[in-house]
């Protein structure tokens, strides 16, 4: 009789170590998740600033902006309910070619790079420029922290039996270093 009762106690334990752990995991999940929404609003909001600016450019070099609509719309950005790192990834690299030949553009027309509403545009985006920069080093510390849980024992058996995997990480973005400042 105490032995089916050490027994009981015994798994009543591990059960409850198990949903534990799994709570833990699934808390973790879900922040990697919320950091790369966040990463994906921002990039939405320096979209659409960045169409405000084509419009812009537009006034002054109409077939300069019906080119950049075409890059943008061949460039769709993904605002995914549940965006992956590869389409973060993905939309950073669009935003990126953008920007560069918008400020490209902006240089070869200087009443344009003088242009009040440009100017705050541009601050606006370099705004959302460094909130995603932000929100991308979050979203790594944040994924740093979960694969850590994932992979050390004994959760790491817990997390492999209920399908909790490592994450990607966010690639690093150099170019970003030499981003122009108006």
């Amino acid at each position: 009789m105490s032995t089916t009762v050490i027994i009981i106690a015994v798994v009543a334990v591990l059960a409850m170590w198990v949903i534990s752990v799994q709570n833990k995991l699934v808390k973790s999940d879900e922040f990697c998740n919320n950091a790369l929404k966040q990463i994906n609003v921002q990039q939405i909001s320096r979209y659409d600033a960045l169409q405000a600016l084509i419009k812009l450019t537009r006034e002054y070099a109409s077939y300069e902006a019906d080119t950049l609509q075409k890059i943008v719309e061949a460039r769709k950005i993904t605002s995914s309910p549940s965006p992956t790192a590869a389409e973060i990834n993905a939309n950073e690299q669009a935003l990126q070619e953008i920007s560069s030949r918008l400020i490209a553009i902006s240089e070869a027309y200087p009443d344009l790079k003088a242009n009040q509403n440009y100017q705050q545009t541009m601050q606006s985006i370099e705004k959302y420029e460094e909130n995603v920069r932000l929100s991308r080093m979050t979203f790594n510390d944040t994924v740093t922290r979960y694969n850590q849980e994932v992979r050390v024992f004994p959760t790491s058996l817990v997390a492999g039996f209920l399908g909790f995997a490592k994450r990607d990480y966010l690639a690093d973005d150099t170019s970003k270093k030499d981003y122009p400042v108006i």
